[in-house]
């Protein structure tokens, strides 16, 4: 329910041999050599040892995202973000690496955000989106020839470009586009003399809040058709509901994509598979019919696409709505004529994400979560068992097949961010390098898997991070980090705020307690609707190992975590007084005031009822601030003042309880940000108001 969810460098040029450079040692006078052994001498004296990492190390970092894969299989683009310090924001460029990874190019340049990349079917041009140069402020789509110069906008939509998709043979793209905000004033329009009054909100929807959205009220997203050549733009899908996730059909006349709607689509979570001709006025055509209560497609990044025979339809299929995000994500097929649909691997109760049809079509290629990483794996279309073609300690984000089978991969590890990987005979070979210059010079604590029992027997894995000077035999203080989600988990990544606390000379624990992804649906929902109980528990156990094997020190213990994680926490501290510092970020303890303040409201209604009519749920769920009395722990609470996920009024509840109670407390309250906080000064402010806490609270 509550998910959270750099500095320009270019690659630098490989190493060449000089041509013409023969000859050997003897080629050198003696002098020459002796100069040359004094410097090289003398060189390796000035190479810095290895640093811990450091706060300022943030805003260093680049985040690669976004891999694709040329059509040829030649060229890997992806998006890189950096943190622009004098301007206060991030911006996002494109790049290039030739599959060798010998060449690296960069696309874009301006200081607006590019992002989505996508060659066309020909291999010949970059699509992409960006808000660039446009009078309204929206993403449109840009073309760019893959040989290098200047991008060219393509659109001209007030509303704005959301996703795209080129057809086939490249003459047509599929664009889903937002409404209009009626209520906002043209650009052109504007007297800044003169400025004018906001307009009422006027709302009818039964979900009217969306974090970053703002107020829900009649701006939907729809599909429509760009010609290429005449820049002709049609509409092909209309109504007061949302379409999404469009894919063509191998011979470019159908285009599947993902809808919610009925009578009031914001009252379920029933998306189905819609098919649309590819030409204006062509009526959708709803592929898969699921009844509120059945297995539905999911609501993810994940496209639905067509088998190259164009006779199926792989898609994500979620579990019953009463389970919500609980089920998790499955691999489904479907005839495109219409049909019964099936699991690709029904005995396999993992996520699994981002099918793409591989060999031919007998085989997709998907995304595996399993315990703690994401790995990459392939099954037989007509059914078998599945390989792990990619395993180990990793992260996928994301993964390109080119047509002769070249795949690229978006890659994380404990000690390396996101980066471009080549996947061939079973390994990854490293295309990006974006922070290789970064972490070169830093020596980071290690990163090890952990398993223990909690209070009920039931065995928890997670992960603990050692400071980079760690000595057996020594106790240090000990914090206790909580994911978001609930569904979620940690993982195989590299945890910028974990390393940073251990470089300060903490133990940091991970858990990932009964309510995480990655073991399965019956781990998952253990905690459906009993928040704390169990969750709470389990990562607890976790200090208790480590107090056991004689790592953590039972007197200086500090647990944060932010959404989700937050709730948890002020679970931990109402339910354990043995914490010396507490983070509480973008949480709610009084569930009462969750409903209709919040994004959650289906949510609320699926799992734990109405609360006139369930109301007791709402209470027991309401521990933390209901029994505020119980907490000892100093605690510091922090929330972005425009959040729509988690409310900032649910903070401001518990440090006012708190604070009733005398206990030390602090409030933090971000302006003009949303759940998850953006702007690059205040994501530092917050990691070092977190260090100074803890170090105030545990040094």
């Amino acid at each position: 329910m509550w998910n959270v969810s750099s500095n320009d460098r270019v690659c630098p040029a490989p190493t060449r041999a000089v041509p013409g450079a023969g000859g050997g040692a003897a080629a050198f006078a003696p002098a020459v050599m002796l100069a040359l052994a004094v410097t090289l001498a003398t060189s390796s004296r000035l190479v810095a040892e290895p640093r811990p990492i450091a706060l300022d190390d943030m805003n260093a970092i680049l985040e690669v995202s976004d891999v694709q894969i040329a059509p040829d299989g030649r060229w890997v683009a992806y998006a890189v973000e950096k943190v622009d310090l004098k301007r206060d924001r991030h911006d996002e460029d494109l790049y290039m690496t030739s599959w060798d990874g010998v060449t690296t190019v960069r696309l874009t340049s301006s200081p607006d955000v590019e992002h989505t990349p996508r060659f066309s079917p020909d291999g010949r041009f970059v699509g992409f989106l960006t808000k660039r140069d446009y009078k309204h402020k929206t993403d449109q789509f840009w073309l760019m020839s893959r040989d290098g110069g200047e991008g060219e906008r393509i659109t001209d939509l007030k509303g704005g470009v959301e996703d795209f998709v080129f057809s086939p043979d490249g003459t047509r793209v599929v664009l889903v586009v937002s409404d209009p905000d009626p209520d906002a004033a043209d650009d052109e329009d504007k007297d800044e003399d003169e400025p004018k009054p906001a307009k009422p909100i006027v709302i009818d929807r039964f979900q009217f809040k969306q974090d970053v959205e703002g107020y829900l009220r009649t701006v939907r997203t729809h599909l429509c058709l760009l010609d290429v050549a005449s820049r002709k733009v049609e509409v092909l899908t209309s109504g007061p509901f949302d379409d999404q996730l469009p894919n063509w059909s191998p011979d470019g006349k159908t285009i599947v994509f993902v809808s919610k709607r009925g009578p009031d689509p914001d009252r379920n979570d029933n998306y189905d598979l819609y098919l649309v001709a590819a030409k204006a006025g062509a009526q959708p055509r709803r592929l898969t019919d699921n009844d509120i209560d059945d297995n539905d497609p999911s609501w993810d990044d994940s496209r639905p696409v067509f088998s190259p025979d164009g006779q199926s339809i792989a898609y994500l299929q979620g579990g019953a709505q009463k389970l919500i995000y609980y089920a998790g994500y499955h691999i489904a097929i479907v005839p495109a004529q219409g049909g019964t649909p099936r699991l690709l691997l029904p005995g396999l109760d993992r996520n699994q994400t981002h099918p793409t049809w591989t060999d031919g079509g007998t085989t997709l290629t998907f995304l595996l979560e399993d315990d703690g990483s994401v790995h990459l794996a392939k099954a037989p279309a007509a059914g078998g068992q599945p390989e792990r073609l990619l395993k180990g300690r990793r992260t996928l984000y994301g993964f390109a097949v080119a047509k002769d089978g070249r795949t690229a991969v978006l890659q994380g590890t404990v000690d390396r961010p996101l980066e471009a990987f080549a996947f061939e005979k079973g390994t990854t070979r490293p295309l990006s390098r974006q922070n290789d210059p970064l972490f070169a010079g830093l020596r980071l604590g290690a990163v090890d898997e952990i398993s223990y029992k909690s209070a009920d027997g039931t065995e928890i894995h997670g992960f603990v991070t050692r400071p980079p000077d760690f000595k057996e035999a020594k106790r240090y203080p000990t914090v206790l980090l909580i994911h978001g989600g609930p569904v979620g988990q940690f993982q195989n990544e590299f945890e910028f705020e974990g390393q940073l606390l251990a470089a300060k000379g903490y133990v940091v624990a991970a858990a990932n307690p009964r309510g995480s992804s990655g073991r399965g649906e019956e781990f998952s929902r253990a905690i459906y609707a009993d928040w704390g109980s169990k969750d709470g528990p389990d990562v607890r156990g976790a200090v208790d190992h480590l107090i056991a094997q004689g790592i953590a020190d039972p007197g200086r213990l500090g647990v944060g975590g932010w959404s989700y994680g937050g709730i948890l926490t002020n679970y931990v501290i109402v339910q354990d007084q043995r914490f010396k510092a507490a983070v509480s970020g973008a949480s709610i303890s009084n569930i009462l005031a969750g409903y209709g303040t919040d994004q959650y409201v289906r949510e609320y209604e699926n799992e734990l009822g109405v609360p006139w009519k369930a109301s007791e749920v709402y209470l027991r769920l309401s521990g933390p601030f209901l029994h505020a009395d119980r907490i000892t722990t100093p605690t510091m609470f922090m929330c972005g003042e425009s959040d729509f996920n988690v409310p900032l009024i649910n903070s401001e509840q518990m440090y006012q309880a708190l604070r009733s109670l005398g206990r030390d407390t602090r409030l933090v309250i971000y302006p003009d940000e949303f759940h998850g906080i953006r702007t690059p000064s205040n994501l530092k402010d917050r990691l070092k108001r977190i260090i100074d806490w803890y170090g105030s609270h545990l040094q």
